[in-house]
């Protein structure tokens, strides 16, 4: 008689012997993992432990929150005064903009922040899109500047702020990024002057600083108009951050197009692809995805940048701040508490894009996984 076949019978899981998740492992693997990383973790508690209680008394504690210069006098070197941001905001948000029509800056930066929001959502990302970029822009500009649907007119000079912050750097940004991958295939064009054209472009931007391709747009550019032309100062410092912008993120894709294997090129004219064709549908989506951190970090040198439009009498957010305690002595002491508002407000951008750009790099990071 033969014994009955085997039954498998398999082993209850067990529980790990050291736990993985959680805040323990991670306080374990990222500030204790080792003797260095415990030593400078000590330093830093103890540092924030030594510093912490003295700026929560400052900020919070003996604050000032009223907009009462002379509590805010009192109380120097003790606690901050945030009376100068409730005093003050308007103005620093605003700008010059006259103070009955604010409503109107107020609704186009909101419709420009939303507009921004729905483009970083796969969702939103239809045909119908750019349509919605137009009329967003026009709803802008409209009411911005006016003279439309019985608005009062404002000239761009009266415009600062925030919203010229949001509108120099969204269309800087928009008009560099296609301007920036049209010089970097230029740089690698096998036609000298379509090659030389833009690594002159190219050299002669990045050689110098910001603010002198701000002065030339501003002052020296009208020289080269015919008598009696007048370009707009605000297009004018607009058209010289997105080239400076450009020159800059062209480089950006420039490496990423030499990231790319031959094979890939090769690969495009054994189908028989065109040039752009190749470009368009494989080499430029892979070349974009390994530089979307230079990429992204190029936008958000861009929105901080604006901040030197302030030296052509452009008072953007910084510029909007220091004109509104420069022209009262009352509030001119409380420089330090206004600086950190519009730090934040610089802050809460600026880390939007890195968790967008982080977000991005995930989605990549998954499709190159499957």
């Amino acid at each position: 008689m033969s014994s009955p076949a085997p039954v498998f019978v398999p082993i209850e899981p067990r529980p790990s012997p050291t736990r993985t998740e959680g805040l323990t492992p991670w306080l374990r693997r990222n500030l204790f993992g080792s003797t260095g990383n415990t030593v400078s973790t000590l330093i830093m508690l103890g540092l924030a432990l030594w510093w912490l209680p003295g700026l929560f008394q400052w900020g919070v504690t003996a604050a000032i929150t009223a907009p009462d210069a002379d509590r805010c006098q009192a109380a120097r070197g003790v606690g901050a005064c945030w009376g100068v941001i409730t005093e003050k905001w308007r103005f620093i948000i605003f700008g010059r903009y006259p103070f009955e029509e604010q409503w109107r800056p107020e609704v186009a930066t909101l419709a420009m922040v939303l507009l921004l929001v729905a483009s970083c959502i796969r969702t939103f990302w239809r045909p119908w899109l750019v349509a919605l970029w137009v009329a967003v822009l026009a709803l802008f500009f409209a009411l911005m500047g006016g003279g439309v649907l019985g608005l009062e007119a404002v000239p761009t000079d009266r415009w600062g702020g925030l919203p010229l912050t949001i509108m120099l750097a969204t269309l800087s940004i928009v008009l560099a990024f296609p301007l920036s991958i049209l010089v970097a295939l230029g740089r690698r064009s096998n036609l000298p002057a379509i090659s030389t054209l833009c690594t002159v472009y190219v050299e002669l931007i990045r050689g110098v600083p910001l603010i002198s391709v701000l002065f030339m747009a501003s002052f020296m550019f009208p020289l080269f108009m015919p008598p009696g032309t007048s370009i707009d100062v605000l297009l004018r410092v607009l058209v010289g951050i997105t080239l400076f912008a450009a020159a800059y993120m062209a480089e950006i894709v420039r490496g990423g197009l030499q990231s790319i294997p031959k094979g890939q090129f090769e690969a495009a004219d054994s189908l028989g692809l065109s040039y752009w064709q190749a470009h368009r549908k494989i080499i430029l989506p892979q070349a974009l995805a390994t530089v979307v951190p230079g990429i992204m970090n190029n936008f958000i040198s861009i929105f901080k940048d604006t901040s030197l439009v302030t030296i052509v009498s452009l008072y953007e957010l910084t510029g909007a701040m220091g004109l509104a305690l420069n022209s009262d002595a009352n509030w001119r002491p409380f420089k330090i508490e206004a600086y950190l508002f519009i730090a934040a407000v610089y802050f809460i951008f600026c880390f939007a894009m890195s968790r967008y750009s982080l977000w991005i790099e995930n989605q990549l990071s998954r499709s190159r996984n499957r």
